[in-house]
């Protein structure tokens, strides 16, 4: 068994109802354009939330709010899949991690975190180690996982190499692909406006995701899609200064970037488009 981060205490196995199928773990439904809806307004939680303190009384989300308002007995559970749930769980650490839940450095126990989600430790573990292939955590052996301290210098590096990937092809695409496929898209660009208007970094930053994943998929190229979007996950991770990066108005700005090039797209002007692509991608204050 391996201890709980941050004093945790506590009883309890969920063992039983993953067993017959049900978890505490929200089912999210994703609309057509491959954006989710409901998990955008739901990423952030109240103001004030605690950090990482690990207290059963608290109520379990799939974002691991660490709020300690009850969820409304009114309110039916959602039956989860047994099948569905590691990426559930997968999907909600993300979350977690992008929106400052769980900070850099601190070490979270797999059976802990499985209690908050009302699942057993393993889909937790399975999720745990996917996201230690991706960097954002390490492995600390008879513990759990610790987030990985990052700085400036590996954002900056990350950026730099996600720019000398997407920008050339981008650039090919808005020569080669016609109007009416970029005009597709405006869904999903319209879709980060929104999760940029709410201010939530960990709305903006799956939003962000599906947007360019969805441009670099019209390469036909899924191994460029994959990589690119490997990078833009790992630029996500929290810094060791603090969870948070970048303000309302930035990622607004940034949103609106992704609208002004898919209108230069849709309107057939290639070289305008290619100027907002380098634009977008620019290092800020360049």
């Amino acid at each position: 068994m391996e201890p709980s981060a941050q004093g945790s205490t506590g009883t309890g196995s969920p063992a039983a109802q993953e067993a017959d199928g049900r978890s505490r773990v929200p089912v999210q439904s994703r609309g057509s354009a491959g954006y989710d809806e409901g998990a955008e307004r739901d990423r952030c939680g109240p103001a004030g939330a605690a950090r990482g303190e690990h207290t059963h009384s608290e109520t379990p989300s799939a974002a691991l709010r660490f709020a300690r308002a009850a969820e409304p007995a009114a309110r039916p559970r959602p039956v989860v899949q047994r099948a569905s749930v590691r990426g559930q769980i997968l999907d909600a650490l993300r979350t977690a991690l992008v929106g400052g839940e769980l900070l850099p450095g601190e070490v979270y126990s797999a059976p802990v975190l499985g209690e908050r989600f009302g699942v057993s430790a393993t889909p937790v573990r399975e999720a745990m180690q996917q996201l230690a292939l991706e960097g954002a955590v390490e492995v600390v052996p008879n513990r759990g996982f610790r987030v990985i301290v990052r700085d400036t210098r590996e954002l900056a590096e990350l950026a730099e190499v996600r720019a000398l990937i997407e920008v050339p092809v981008m650039l090919r695409l808005a020569r080669t692909v016609p109007a009416e496929r970029w005009a597709e898209l405006r869904p999903l660009g319209e879709a980060s406006v929104r999760a940029a208007a709410s201010g939530c970094p960990a709305s903006y930053a799956e939003a962000d995701r599906v947007f360019h994943r969805a441009v670099l998929a019209l390469s036909g190229n899924e191994q460029l899609v994959g990589f690119a979007e490997d990078l833009h996950r790992r630029s996500q991770w929290p810094l060791a200064a603090g969870p948070v990066r970048r303000g309302r108005a930035d990622l607004v700005a940034d949103a609106a970037e992704h609208m002004a090039m898919l209108e230069a797209l849709t309107a057939g002007e290639p070289d305008v488009a290619q100027k907002l692509v380098r634009g977008h991608f620019a290092p800020a204050g360049s």
